[in-house]
């Protein structure tokens, strides 16, 4: 059996399938995933029958099945693991099942206990140190099975059978608060929702690093926790029970599901305006999840209420992981910390999706390192690609599959580059990769390129657009000779290969190569860098090109208008773009939404985002996807004091028709067979609803399990390359 079928409780379901059938034999890990022999009348029968009830966690990739000539065993055994090395799939880390969650909760041995767990839930990779997945290889190897644990553990019949991270009170981890750098008397949880209560701010150990708490309902603790981390404006994230979570946010039926998923992640929602405005400023959306942890399900029963759940880490640091790290480095942001002594192997942050569309803003706890098929045509062989600069991830492809790591963060930040390095090395150890080739973005200066070219191997460099198509056509499973599509690729910047920055673009091709049909018209980006962290900048090139200099002046009249202009004028770092991020950013700054400089990546465009409303009439664009006509109508309505929900609104159709508008000429003259939505501007589902209704009758390829972000670059690049080779 081949797939995700180590540390899901497979082999017990094996052995109980087999005494059903009256069977003898055995069932253990080994690289390839699950070694099966059996002997008995009805073993063809039990083979048929092996893939249709697995368990919950489990997923088959495939059955090979073959005659076996030996003695038969007396009985059927589960057989300690054999070999090293992996050629199977690793299980992500999963939320507490119902049965844990219940037994926490009722008396018994692990009642209040925060480490329960069975074969269905429980941490996974996050505890993971090597291959076969067994105790030994995780960091619950420092925890000796107590008596109860161990006949627990040995019980096929349990279902604690062969769960390598049990554990309960009198064997396992342990957990305290600790304040002042002292471990405080009493119970962790009681401290550690009084000082919740109180409007102090919580750090909090959990599966793959710390995370910071506040009572999401104070407006004081929220402002605190704001003014501690310098982190004025970026939304943070909250955790309830569903109950908890119908009272601040809309939850239709998906996102119910989604946020009850094994893999637990944050799910962006319609809010209810419930909470207090500094939990997103600006913002008509929430990132919410349920507990997913024992620890998590105890700590929000005895607070009752909803939690603001943060990464644990200074600005544009990774999370951390560690107890003494967090002393360090929390300590100028937390009053308390609730503290457990089970090792962190990798860290993890929390993922970050919609259900409605589907959609994967950050890939990382509960779906990493889950496997994602080739398409069909493919060549055998072993890449790695390391994606761009920002929102950092690897992808390793071996076995006809492809692993994208989790989120890593934005390799600006030396720290995050350490990290990386980190990764790469673990990853290529832990999946046991000997790449033929590695593959990287076009731009030299990306730290993930120079780490490229440090390998000493055969080298792809793959054009940042082009590897956003090829991650939305791989994704969708298009085949290696499927033929081209027009891949609308909608995103901030990335080099293209005349040396401007791309980022508003209509390309023609498939896995091997591209052309470029058209493209949003050049502005430059005065202050190169800095023009995306203030939009007035992109705001005043874009209206001097459409002739309102005059309405420029106005706006921004306490900028330094002139100097902008001279230096754009002469080129002096004000490098030619075509982004469709910076042209949001633009359009943002004309309505006032971010004056200042951005607070986060993104923040702009998600404001105006926010605004728009339903859809009607569209702002009109020029030839060659010139934004001008745009610049001229929305001043027109400025002027008439036209509703900014309304602007927002005219301008997402606007764009949305002009870029729809020649990708459905390429496929309606025979150019393309499809088109494929790539980039980080497809996260805006508003966006995204406007161009699928423009490109209505069309077959369309969009992202779901792999982030149109710069977190899928990886993917792409790593097919480019396949590909090629």
């Amino acid at each position: 059996m081949r797939g995700q079928v180590q540390g899901v409780g497979f082999r017990p379901y094996v052995w109980a399938l087999a005494q059903q059938f009256g069977l003898t034999g055995r069932v253990l890990n080994d690289p390839e995933g699950v070694l099966i022999e059996v002997f008995g009348a009805r073993a063809a029968d039990f083979a048929l029958a092996l893939p249709l009830r697995v368990p919950k966690l489990a997923r088959v990739d495939g059955v090979e099945v073959r005659p076996l000539k030996a003695m038969p065993p007396e009985a059927f055994t589960i057989a300690a693991s054999e070999g090293c090395g992996i050629e199977t799939r690793v299980t992500p880390d999963a939320a507490t099942c119902p049965a844990c969650a219940a037994e926490i909760r009722a008396p018994g041995r692990r009642q209040s206990y925060a480490f329960a767990n069975c074969t269905h839930c429980g941490p996974r990779f996050t505890i993971l140190q090597g291959l076969p997945y067994d105790r030994a290889q995780t960091s619950m190897a420092a925890f000796p099975m107590c008596p109860d644990c161990r006949a627990e553990y040995e019980n096929p019949d349990d279902r604690r059978f062969h769960a390598q991270p049990i554990a309960c009170p009198a064997c396992g981890p342990r957990l305290w608060y600790e304040a002042g750098g002292r471990a405080a008397d009493g119970d962790p949880f009681a401290l550690a929702a009084a000082l919740l209560r109180q409007g102090g701010i919580l750090a909090v150990k959990g599966l793959g690093g710390y995370h910071l708490a506040c009572d999401a309902a104070g407006r004081d603790a929220l402002i605190l926790l704001r003014t501690r981390k310098q982190r004025p404006g970026k939304p943070f994230a909250v955790m309830g029970t569903e109950v908890m979570l119908e009272g601040i946010a809309h939850l239709a039926k998906a996102d119910r599901a989604l946020l009850a998923d094994p893999a637990a992640p944050i799910v962006l929602v319609a809010s209810r305006h419930t909470l207090p405005a500094e939990v997103a400023p600006g913002l008509s959306t929430l990132g919410v999840m349920l507990p997913y942890t024992p620890l998590l399900h105890l700590l929000l029963d005895r607070f009752g209420g909803v939690l603001v759940m943060t990464s644990g880490n200074l600005s544009g640091e990774p999370q951390v992981i560690g107890n003494d790290e967090a002393r360090q480095k929390l300590a100028a942001f937390a009053d308390g910390f609730l503290m457990h002594d089970r090792d962190i192997a990798r860290r993890l942050d929390d993922s970050v999706e919609r259900a409605t569309p589907p959609m994967m803003l950050r890939r990382a706890r509960g779906r990493v390192p889950g496997t994602l098929p080739l398409p069909q045509g493919f060549p055998a062989g072993q890449v790695l690609a390391l994606g761009g600069q920002m929102k950092a991830a690897i992808c390793l492809v071996k076995n006809g599959q492809a692993i994208l790591s989790h989120h890593l963060g934005d390799l600006d930040d030396a720290l995050t580059e350490v990290e990386f390095h980190r990764a790469l090395a673990d990853c290529r150890n832990l999946f046991d990769l000997s790449p033929e080739a590695v593959a990287c973005d076009l731009h030299e200066g990306y730290r993930s390129t120079i780490a490229a070219h440090a390998m000493g191997l055969p080298l792809v460099s793959v054009q940042h657009h082009h590897a956003h198509m090829a991650s939305c056509l791989g994704e969708n499973l298009w085949p290696l000779e499927g033929g081209p599509v027009a891949g609308l690729i909608l995103d901030g910047l990335g080099l293209g290969t005349d040396g401007t920055f791309w980022g508003g673009e209509v390309l023609l091709g498939d896995y091997h190569g591209f052309t470029r049909l058209a493209h949003l018209t050049f502005a430059p980006l005065p202050g190169g860098d800095m023009a995306s962290l203030q939009p007035w900048r992109n705001a005043v090139m874009r209206l001097d090109q459409a002739g309102l200099s005059d309405l420029a002046d106005r706006l921004f009249a306490d900028m330094p208008r002139q100097t902008l202009r001279a230096a754009a004028a002469r080129g002096l770092n004000a490098p030619l773009s075509s982004s469709v991020g910076r042209l949001f950013d633009a359009v943002a700054a004309c309505l006032g939404l971010c004056s200042a400089p951005q607070s986060y990546e993104g923040e702009a465009p998600m404001r105006l985002e926010a605004l728009a409303g339903a859809m009607g009439e569209s702002y009109p664009f020029g030839a060659g996807l010139d934004p001008a006509p745009m610049f001229r109508a929305l001043a027109d309505d400025l002027a008439r004091g036209t509703a900014l929900g309304v602007i927002s609104a005219r301008f997402h159709d606007g764009l949305a028709a002009a870029f729809a508008a020649p990708a459905r000429k390429a496929v309606e003259c025979g150019q393309a067979k499809a088109v494929a939505l790539s980039g980080g501007c497809l996260q805006n589902p508003r966006l995204l609803e406007a161009l699928l209704s423009e490109l209505r009758g069309l077959p369309v390829l969009t992202h779901g399990q792999v982030p149109a972000n710069d977190g899928g670059l990886a993917f792409g690049q790593a097919l480019v390359a396949l590909a090629q080779r």
